[in-house]
């Protein structure tokens, strides 16, 4: 479990921090939730879904077949698919909010990342305690990560209202050639969308709906990987197990385009 507190000079100060060199922290992510505009670039890879989170669904990206277990990470913490979820880059760092609603950058002091002035990491502020510049770009990224989900949320609160989200009873079959059921995952009901009224439609239509639904809807032909990805470990456990070395795999982190736009999940 994370262990998350507030980027503060008062915390921070003297401290440091390394840049995780794999993606071994993401071992036991099985669902991972997406913003809106990372979504049009993990449907090219990544089979996604809608999960519940209180009275509200989320999209989320399937990375597994079982609790715990994300096919997406090898052995030694290199990524197997083309697109990284954005919650899985910003790591150890994650968005949270005060008893006020203002947000804030927190930090996983669990992650084993944080190191002392005196050792090799980056700062978290600069001499004259202003955060490191760094952390103000993670900052705005997280802050953009937010915005995405909450409008992804608001989007499938109005699917849902229109009677547009079912549950998804995914079978995979897996290396054992059982049949793997993964459970509580919902998907667009694509034969709903099709009879809906036309002023529905359109509802859906203007307030920028189609590309969720979409998403969804097409991305459901990556499962196929997920039974590929458990065939392929399960092959890796019967051999050696590979060292999970510093120097895995060095992961780009940046936040920034040349032109100084932030980037979103890898989308403009």
């Amino acid at each position: 479990m994370a262990d998350l507190i507030p980027v503060s000079f008062a915390e921070f100060g003297n401290k440091r921090w390394r840049r995780p060199a794999t993606l071994a922290h993401g071992r036991q992510e099985v669902l991972v939730g997406l913003s809106l505009p990372e979504m049009f670039k993990a449907v090219t890879c990544l089979p996604l879904a809608f999960a519940p989170q209180g009275e509200a669904f989320v999209p989320v990206a399937v990375l597994g077949l079982k609790s715990g277990q994300n096919l997406f990470v090898a052995p030694d913490g290199r990524w197997l698919g083309e697109y990284v979820p954005a919650a899985l880059r910003a790591y150890p760092f994650r968005l949270l909010q005060d008893q006020n609603g203002q947000q804030l950058l927190g930090f996983d002091r669990e992650s084993g990342l944080l190191t002392e002035a005196d050792q090799p990491g980056e700062p978290f502020f600069e001499a004259e305690g202003k955060p490191a510049a760094v952390i103000q770009e993670l900052l705005v990224f997280l802050s953009q990560m937010e915005q995405g989900r909450k409008q992804a949320v608001s989007l499938s609160a109005l699917l849902r209202q229109h009677g547009l989200i079912q549950p998804w009873p995914v079978q995979v079959q897996g290396p054992d050639g059982k049949e793997a059921a993964l459970e509580g995952l919902f998907r667009v009901d694509e034969a709903a969308l099709r009879t809906l009224p036309l002023e529905a439609l359109g509802a859906l239509r203007d307030a920028g709906a189609f590309p969720l639904m979409y998403c969804q809807l097409l991305s459901m032909q990556h499962l196929g990987r997920l039974a590929q990805l458990a065939e392929a470990l399960a092959r890796a456990e019967q051999a050696a197990p590979l060292p999970l070395t510093p120097d895995a795999q060095e992961l780009d982190l940046s936040f920034l385009n040349h032109d100084g736009a932030i980037k979103l999940g890898g989308v403009r």
